[in-house]
This record gives C-alpha cells, sequence and structure tokens, in this order.
C-alpha cells in the first residue's frame, strides 16, 4: 500500500484512533490542516464528531472547505468517518449553513421519545449492504460496526446509499458513496476487524470509475 494518506485535522476529535487504525492495516498516514497539502494527496480521510454547523464553520475558518471541494472534484479517493459523511451532504436539517453539498441530501437528528431508543445511538449495529462498492465487497451481511451519533444521512437519491442501519424505528443510511466519495456513519477505526478491512480496501480502491 504505497499511497499517502492525509487525515483531516478541523479540530473534530478522533484523529489518533484513525491514524492508529492506518497504521495497522499498513497506510501510511499524515495527519494536517494544511489546505495545499489535502488539495495535494494521494487520498483523504475526513473524520469528525459533533454537529455539522459547527463542523463547517470550522472549515470555513481554516480554509479547509475549498480544499475539500478541490480535492473531491480531482477524483482521487475520500473517505469520510461519521460527522465527516454529515459534512459531504447539502446541509443539517437544524441551522442555517450549507455542508459541502458533495453528495445530495441532509442530515437530520433521531426524534425518539422516551428512554427506549436512546440519543445519541452508542454502541454496536448491524450494517446491510444495499448495493456493491469496492470498498464493502465481500463483507458479511449484518456485520456489526461501532456508532456515536445523534443525527443521520438522509441522500435524496438511492443510488447514494450503499448501506443502511434500524436504529429503533428508524431505518437509515449508514453507509454513503458517489464516484469518488465514501462515507460511514460508524467509526470504522473503532469497529474492530471489520472496520479495519473496510479501511484496508480504501487504501487499495482507486476512486471515480471503479
Amino acid at each position: 500500500m504505497g499511497h499517502s494518506v492525509i487525515i483531516v485535522d478541523y479540530e473534530a476529535g478522533n484523529l489518533g484512533s484513525v491514524y492508529r487504525a492506518c497504521e495497522a492495516v499498513g497506510l501510511k498516514a499524515r495527519v494536517s490542516a494544511d489546505p495545499k497539502t489535502i488539495v495535494e494527496a494521494d487520498r483523504v480521510i475526513f473524520p469528525g464528531v459533533g454537529t455539522a454547523e459547527s463542523a463547517m464553520v470550522t472549515l470555513s475558518r481554516l480554509g479547509l472547505d475549498e480544499a475539500l471541494l478541490a480535492f473531491a472534484q480531482s477524483g482521487r479517493p475520500l473517505l469520510g468517518i461519521c460527522l465527516g459523511l454529515q459534512i459531504l451532504l447539502d446541509r443539517p436539517e437544524e441551522g442555517d449553513r450549507t455542508c459541502l453539498g458533495l453528495i445530495p441530501g441532509e442530515c437530520r437528528r433521531f426524534d425518539f421519545e422516551g428512554a427506549e431508543n436512546k440519543v445519541p445511538q452508542i454502541g454496536w449495529n448491524a450494517v446491510n449492504a444495499l448495493q456493491d462498492h469496492p470498498i464493502h465487497k465481500g463483507m458479511p451481511t449484518g456485520a456489526e460496526f461501532y456508532f456515536v451519533h445523534s443525527y443521520y444521512a438522509v441522500p435524496t437519491f438511492e443510488a447514494d446509499v450503499i448501506a443502511q442501519t434500524t436504529y429503533g424505528k428508524r431505518t437509515f443510511a449508514s453507509v454513503i458513496g458517489r464516484d469518488n466519495l465514501f462515507a460511514t456513519q460508524f467509526h470504522l477505526e473503532k469497529s474492530g476487524r471489520f472496520g479495519l478491512e473496510l479501511l484496508a480496501a480504501f487504501g487499495q480502491w482507486g476512486g471515480a470509475g471503479c
């Protein structure tokens, strides 16, 4: 795996665990908040926790929103993780700030009442593939991954939904993708063997058209 990987640092946490997961599967990774470094990377991992609106404020302040858009348009592989998935969409349900708009859709907050299904969802849950993808290829149906989130993706087009998960009465898109973009709502860096397998597959993926 000779490709270098840049992990985007936009003050959104969990960078260390993503870096260590890259090391575990043999990916040469660096953490960077430099827009030029990101634009010129071989491939980019875009992790994060928190809310899309606050993250977009930080991305804009650091000049990383334009860098990510330029990188995505290059056709090179981009992996979004958790908040990194939500920011690929057009907008959050709450607030008035737009996201990157690379995949049409919005992110919404779980609307459960009572204690039956707590928000955020924290813990392991099954992920069921709806279509084939080079990164998701060979993953067992119902394989479990680790989630920590209060918001979920609602892509406009079904073709952008690669896999889904059910939490309570809500079935949502837990993996989305389009062209050179692939994103997981779960934390693949905290999901044991299956998460590492997806990360390794990302390291081999050619991106757009593959």
